[in-house]
C-alpha cells in the first residue's frame, strides 16, 4: 500500500512537470506600448502643428485677396473719372453735366481740355477776348473761392457782371436743373433769342451739346427758357471740354 502511494505521489509530480514545462512564461510589454503612445503624440503635434500653419495661410490668402479687390475697386474709379477715347459727344456731355450738377468740379477738371481750358460764356454770345478762360488745374479751387471775377455784363443794363465763382455758378451755369432738361440738342441750336448765337464760328473744331428747357411760367409763351450748351473738342480721340454757355431771352 505504501508503495503504491509513493508511485502515484511521483507520477503526479511529474505530471506538474510536464505541464509546468508547458506553459509559455508571460511577457512585459508595457515599455514597447509606451514607446508606440509616445509616437502618436508625436503625430498627432506634428498634425496640430500643421493645422495651424495652414490657418494661417489661409487668413494670409483672404488679406491679399481683399488688397487685390480694393485695388481693382480703386482703378475702377480712376478710369471712370474724365473722358473715355471713343465714347460718343452725347456719352461725355453727359457724364460732365452730371459733375456740373453736384458742383463737382474737382471732377469735372478731368474732362477740360488740358491745353485750351475752359471759356465761360453768360450769354449765347461767345467774346473770344473778354470771356473767362479757366485752365483744367484750376478746377479744384474754384469752389467755395472768395475771389471776384469780372465774368462778362449783363444784359439790357450792361452793368458788370463782377461775382464769385459759387455766385456765377448759381446765376449763369446753374440756374435750372439742366441735368433734367425738357429737350437735348445734339450739334442742334434750340434756344434762340435776340443775342447772336456763334457757338459756330467761336469753336469752329468743336461740337456741342445743348440742355435745354422751354419755358416755366406759362405766362412768358416761352420767354423763360433757358440753356446751357457744352462745347467739347477732341484730344487724343477723346472729348474735352472748352467752353459752357449759357443761353436765356435777351433783350
Amino acid at each position: 500500500m505504501f508503495n503504491k502511494n509513493k508511485l502515484l505521489l511521483a507520477f503526479l509530480l511529474v505530471g506538474v512537470l510536464i505541464i509546468s514545462g508547458c506553459s509559455t512564461p508571460a511577457v512585459d510589454n508595457s515599455e514597447e506600448i509606451e514607446q508606440l503612445q509616445n509616437q502618436l503624440q508625436e503625430k498627432d503635434s506634428e498634425i496640430l502643428s500643421l493645422n495651424d500653419e495652414v490657418d494661417d495661410l489661409n487668413q494670409q490668402i483672404l488679406a491679399l485677396q481683399q488688397q487685390i479687390e480694393e485695388l481693382d475697386q480703386g482703378d475702377e474709379v480712376i478710369e471712370s473719372i474724365g473722358p473715355t477715347p471713343g465714347d460718343s459727344l452725347l456719352t461725355t456731355a453727359i457724364e460732365a453735366i452730371q459733375f456740373i450738377a453736384d458742383m463737382n468740379m474737382d471732377d469735372l477738371g478731368a474732362y477740360v481740355h488740358p491745353t485750351k481750358g475752359v471759356r465761360f460764356t453768360p450769354y449765347d454770345y461767345v467774346n473770344i477776348q473778354d470771356d473767362i478762360v479757366i485752365q483744367a488745374g484750376q478746377f479744384q479751387s474754384l469752389v467755395n473761392s472768395p475771389t471776384v471775377l469780372l465774368w462778362g455784363y449783363y444784359d439790357g443794363i450792361g452793368d458788370p457782371i463782377t461775382l464769385t465763382f459759387d455766385d456765377y455758378y448759381d446765376s449763369f451755369i446753374y440756374d435750372v436743373d439742366f441735368e433734367n432738361p425738357h429737350m437735348i440738342g445734339n450739334n442742334v441750336k434750340i434756344g434762340m433769342g435776340n443775342s447772336l448765337n456763334n457757338v459756330d464760328t467761336a469753336y469752329p473744331n468743336g461740337q456741342f451739346i445743348e440742355f435745354h428747357f422751354t419755358g416755366f411760367d406759362p405766362q412768358y409763351e416761352g420767354m423763360d427758357w433757358r440753356s446751357l450748351k457744352l462745347v467739347f473738342e477732341q484730344y487724343n480721340n477723346a472729348w474735352h471740354l472748352v467752353g459752357i454757355i449759357h443761353g436765356q431771352w435777351t433783350i
